[in-house]
């Protein structure tokens, strides 16, 4: 169940939270009453894996009538998840899991890494679709339509990058779950393209009139029937299907690996859901643009995926349909600190000791990434009872990070 934000004025909208407030950073509930204040704001609905973000903190829902927050969204449009159960069973994996992080990071570029030839897009099949992923044309020509001073040389490279992880904490994993089936999971988004657009359009909105006197100038906002509402959308949804498309082609080449290596396996259909984005919703009779930013849609029957950290595992859900919470649920465990504070406090031998049993990077470079640097994904999943229900535990033998 939901708590307030103490603090809040009366003026404001409601602010429902799935977290206790003296576990949020101060500056985090600084940044939902601002928001809540937004004369535009029609609500606002805090997951309990809230953290302090740019404007609007990560892990919120906001719904706005008439304006939309760029920062609200977040800058990777689109980040998300897609996982896909398969017939394979854990006794059926190998005891060195190294040969296999190997093949996948081979077929599926990391951190900066693109692909150099061009993949065979029109014969990307999800695992479990019964067709190949249409519309790449289409999907394509639309590049030309977006904001010429972002993407202006930029073809190519989005091209390359289409398909490939990125760094930070997107990943790559295959999992068991309690009945000791694998699973294939990954987390991705836009790539550098939806990066580079959502930076231009924050600060646009800043420029603009009704923005110049906010309590944090990255909460400004577009206006419905503006130029600029129109631009952003048009950029903002482009790159939303960029990168559902992007985690569609990484997990169809995870799962060609995963054929080569056990050729009998076979994929139920794969569940995919946005954590960074816009959708057109109505509550309360109100139509409302809701901003997901670390979150995801629990709808009634929603299917969604809530992972933890590196080492401790994720969950597949499906919604009960909340509209207090504008019908979502907490899109991870949610960091407990800063990627800077993270690398100060642990070391390797920590990383080492907190991903025993899991065929992982165990390096400098992915210390801020260690499972001690986030919440408590039980604790996050059992503040959530009234979003989600648990359909499937999982926990990684193997995680390919960026």
């Amino acid at each position: 169940m939901y708590t307030t934000v103490p603090g809040a004025t009366e003026l404001s909208s409601p602010i429902r939270m799935w977290a206790e407030p003296e576990s949020v950073e101060p500056q985090a509930l600084e940044q939902l009453r601002n928001v809540a204040a937004l004369p535009w704001t029609h609500g606002v609905a805090v997951m309990p894996d809230v953290h302090l973000g740019i404007g609007a903190t990560v892990g919120s829902v906001i719904a706005m009538e008439g304006a939309v927050s760029p920062a609200a969204v977040g800058v990777d449009i689109g980040c998300g998840m897609s996982a896909v159960k398969t017939t394979l069973k854990a006794d059926q994996l190998p005891d060195n899991l190294g040969k296999l992080r190997g093949r996948i990071e081979q077929a599926i570029p990391v951190g900066r890494g693109v692909h150099h030839k061009d993949l065979r897009l029109e014969a990307v099949q999800e695992p479990g679709a019964k067709k190949p992923l249409r519309g790449w044309h289409d999907f394509w020509e639309g590049f030309d339509e977006l904001e010429p001073s972002v993407t202006r040389g930029k073809r190519g490279r989005s091209g390359e990058q289409m398909g490939t992880l990125g760094g930070g904490n997107h990943f790559l994993e295959v999992n068991v779950d309690t009945e000791g089936v694998v699973w294939l999971m990954l987390h991705s988004g836009s790539r550098g393209i939806g990066n580079q657009l959502a930076a231009y359009h924050i600060e646009v909105a800043r420029t603009l009139p009704q923005n110049q006197d906010l309590p944090d100038p990255d909460l400004a906002v577009f206006l419905a029937d503006t130029p600029q509402m129109a631009a952003y959308r048009r950029d903002l949804f482009w790159a939303q299907e960029y990168a559902r498309r992007n985690r569609a082609v990484m997990l169809w080449l995870f799962a060609e690996v995963m054929r080569k290596e056990f050729p009998k396996i076979a994929f139920d259909k794969a569940i995919s859901c946005h954590h960074n984005y816009v959708a057109e919703e109505t509550y309360d009779g109100v139509d409302v643009l809701v901003t997901r930013k670390g979150a995801i849609r629990a709808g009634g029957g929603d299917l969604g995926i809530i992972p933890g950290s590196m080492g401790t595992g994720s969950y597949i859900v499906r919604g009960l349909g909340n509209d207090a919470a504008y019908n979502s649920a907490s899109h991870g465990a949610g960091r407990r600190m800063s990627r800077t504070q993270a690398r100060k406090q642990f070391s390797v031998e920590d990383l080492k000791k907190q991903t025993k049993g899991v065929e992982c990077r165990k390096d400098p470079g992915v210390v801020d990434e260690i499972p001690g640097a986030y919440k408590d994904i039980r604790s996050v999943m059992a503040q959530q009872t009234d979003l989600v229900e648990i359909v499937a535990e999982l926990k990684q033998v193997v995680c390919v990070k960026g």
